[in-house]
């Protein structure tokens, strides 16, 4: 297993560099940059470019950001003056993660606790009332529940706060939004491999021994329909943790979302990359925690050295 963590890790350092090379050049094509304002002079401009190295040919900035990185410096920000990214990051994504690890407890337990009532009772109408809870909730787009949250319970009910993260109260609507989705996706996923798993040969010798139904599908069924959603679990855990963009900017959650929306609007090079960096990172790590997940939930599954 050592011999395959390692070769899991020195890929993922592969893939951030490459995520790092491509974001570099990809963010300096774009029209524009982060001293185009009209209230500028070209003298400032000018200062402000060879202050940041924007003078200088794309080779040259690119080795320089990647110097400086090795050293763990993620550089200042262009746009907000005196602003370290470093340190934007680390006040920022806690307020993501507050709010997305509720979204994630929310969308696993409830996801699975209504798939597994979906497939005890397949083709019933507690079936269908859990399927079509799912499909709202994949088809229907966060922005569009964000706002019919707000209208709904901060406009005409008056129960929910719009913004902030001060109460427990602001807490429901942007998990509610962040969660649909994600809780959706697990419901179905759920429900689709645990009706499969029902109908094994193994389930039937579990029943035909006595077991009871509580034990047969806790302990045997939903067991082995966990790794599809273990997954899942790795792209949704750093997703939802770094904060959906639409999300936090509707409901103005302090986060790393919000910030990221705002670096591109400014076309703030350092500050993207340094969001993207930490984004990639935490995407990958999560990933080889979930291949390494899937040797304890099913011991069948051997990581190959």
């Amino acid at each position: 297993m050592a011999k395959y963590i390692v070769k899991r890790i020195l890929s993922c350092i592969l893939t951030i560099w490459v995520v790092i090379t491509a974001v570099f050049f990809l963010v300096r094509l774009m029209p524009g940059g982060p001293f185009d304002s009209d209230k500028m002079t070209p003298e400032i401009k000018a200062n402000l470019n060879e202050k940041y190295g924007l003078d200088k040919p794309m080779g040259t900035q690119y080795s320089m950001y990647m110097k400086n990185l090795v050293k763990g410096d993620f550089g200042e920000s262009m746009v907000f003056r005196g602003k370290k990214v470093s340190e934007t990051i680390t006040t920022s994504f806690p307020n993501s993660a507050k709010v997305g690890i509720v979204a994630v407890a929310v969308s696993l337990v409830c996801g699975v606790l209504l798939g597994i009532i979906s497939a005890l009772n397949a083709g019933k109408w507690p079936d269908r009332v859990c399927m079509i809870i799912a499909t709202l909730g994949i088809t229907i787009p966060s922005f569009v529940v964000s706002a019919l949250l707000m209208y709904a319970f901060t406009v005409k009910l008056k129960l929910l706060p719009a913004s902030g993260l001060s109460s427990w109260k602001n807490y429901i609507m942007p998990v509610f939004a962040l969660c649909l989705s994600s809780l959706a996706f697990i419901t179905r996923l759920t429900r689709s491999k645990l009706v499969d798993v029902l109908k094994s040969d193994y389930i039937r010798t579990a029943r035909a021994k006595g077991l009871s139904s509580r034990t047969v599908i806790f302990k045997h069924a939903l067991r082995n329909s966990l790794i599809p959603i273990v997954t899942y679990l790795g792209p949704l855990v750093a997703g939802i943790l770094t904060g959906s963009f639409v999300v936090e900017k509707i409901f103005a959650v302090p986060g790393l979302g919000n910030q990221f929306v705002q670096t591109v609007l400014g076309r703030d090079y350092t500050m993207l990359l340094g969001v993207v960096i930490f984004y990639s990172t935490l995407i990958v790590v999560c990933n080889l925690v979930v291949d390494i997940l899937y040797v304890f939930i099913d011991p069948r599954i051997k990581l190959e050295n």
